[in-house]
């Protein structure tokens, strides 16, 4: 018997850079890790929009801000599952570094943001969403392009 097809929700995330630092916005108000640092934009692409138009529009809605495809920087792709579980748990994540935009980086969506700082890739806040938290790290390092592979089982189903 066939497996059922594969689907992904794709996700693109930016980390706005300003020499050593990164910008960090504080989630709040959301249903998904409240009160943990992650990138200064990020959301779900929208059907057929591509991750790097995904990235640009994220950046105007969440930031306020104006980037262009061209100026973002493949860091890391992030597959994630959770086996067994609903299919809004499996991902796939692009993350990218900006280092040119237009405009002045403040915070759009005040419910679901509670901050927004810049903070030195060596001396990043606690807590971190802990994947972003593997894209950071691959940042920080001067990693561009990995691909990393995040699969956990849903303890309420069987694996598979």
């Amino acid at each position: 018997m066939a497996r059922p097809a594969h689907a992904l929700i794709p996700a693109s995330y930016v980390f706005l850079r300003r020499g050593d630092e990164v910008l960090l916005q504080l989630r709040h108000g959301t249903d998904y890790m409240n009160d943990h640092w992650a990138a200064g934009a990020a959301g779900h692409g929208e059907r057929y929009e591509t991750a790097l138009e995904t990235a640009v529009r994220e950046a105007r809605e969440e930031l306020g801000i104006e980037i262009h495809s061209e100026d973002l920087v493949a860091i890391t792709v992030m597959q994630r599952q959770l086996v067994g579980g609903p299919d809004k748990e499996q991902r796939v994540d692009w993350f990218f570094e900006c280092r040119t935009w237009s405009g002045t980086p403040r915070i759009q969506e005040p419910d679901k943001c509670a901050d927004l700082r810049w903070f030195a890739l060596g001396d990043l806040p606690s807590p971190l969403v802990p994947h972003e938290a593997l894209a950071l790290e691959a940042l920080a390092q001067g990693s561009h392009a990995t691909v990393h592979f995040v699969s956990r089982t849903d303890p309420r189903h069987p694996s598979r």
